[in-house]
């Protein structure tokens, strides 16, 4: 079963994460898993600037360091570079000292492109992060999870179906998630620029977290 917007009930159980951002305003926050790599990194920061959208990218610390020039025009276009760890792990599945290192690995790949200005953003792969992990980096980073969860890396989901979904469910504050990888490619190239255009039009703007 997908679920593309998260339950009200995850996010009373655990509301030292950020699912959404209280907001009445229109605004929706964009954000991006995985990347930067080449093609599709730089397909979004041109559908994004096509909409003047703003929007926070989740980096793998090992991609940042194989295209740091991706990464410098990631900043350079107004958006911001987010922890998402060095190697992609899971959180359940390794030893929390070898997690907060690997989130530590990942932070030194973007401080050497993007300075650090107050709190850092950390979202755990596949939104899986134990509690003593959690408490290890709580009082440097802001944890960031969603409020909708695109699945355009489900290579079974039709990219109309996509966005239909997501059409519905998003809403004033929605944190999104979306992927620049080469998995999500295909679906993320029909649903980003119908999804900006569709809120653009309502009046909404996309702005970092």
């Amino acid at each position: 079963m997908r679920i593309f917007k998260t339950p009200a009930l995850l996010r009373f159980l655990y509301p030292e994460y950020v699912w959404q951002q209280p907001n009445t305003k229109k605004i929706i926050y964009l954000t991006f898993d995985d990347g930067p790599i080449p093609v599709v990194t730089e397909f979004v920061l041109n559908q994004l600037a096509n909409f003047q959208a703003k929007a926070t990218f989740f980096c793998v610390g090992e991609n940042i360091g194989r295209y740091p020039d991706i990464a410098r025009q990631v900043v350079q276009q107004g958006h911001q570079l987010a922890n998402h760890t060095h190697n992609h792990l899971r959180g359940w599945a390794t030893p929390t000292e070898d997690y907060v290192q690997n989130i530590q690995k990942c932070q030194e790949q973007i401080s050497q492109i993007q300075p650090e200005n107050g709190v850092k953003l950390f979202r755990p792969p596949y939104g899986r992060i134990k509690k003593k992990q959690f408490l290890k980096i709580k009082s440097s980073y802001r944890v960031i999870m969603w409020d909708i969860l695109t699945y355009d890396f489900d290579v079974n989901l039709a990219p109309e179906q996509i966005l239909q979904k997501i059409l519905k469910k998003t809403t004033a504050g929605s944190v999104v998630v979306f992927h620049d990888s080469v998995k999500a490619f295909p679906n993320l190239q029909y649903v980003l620029p119908r999804f900006l255009h569709y809120f653009t039009g309502l009046g909404y703007s996309f702005k970092l977290l």
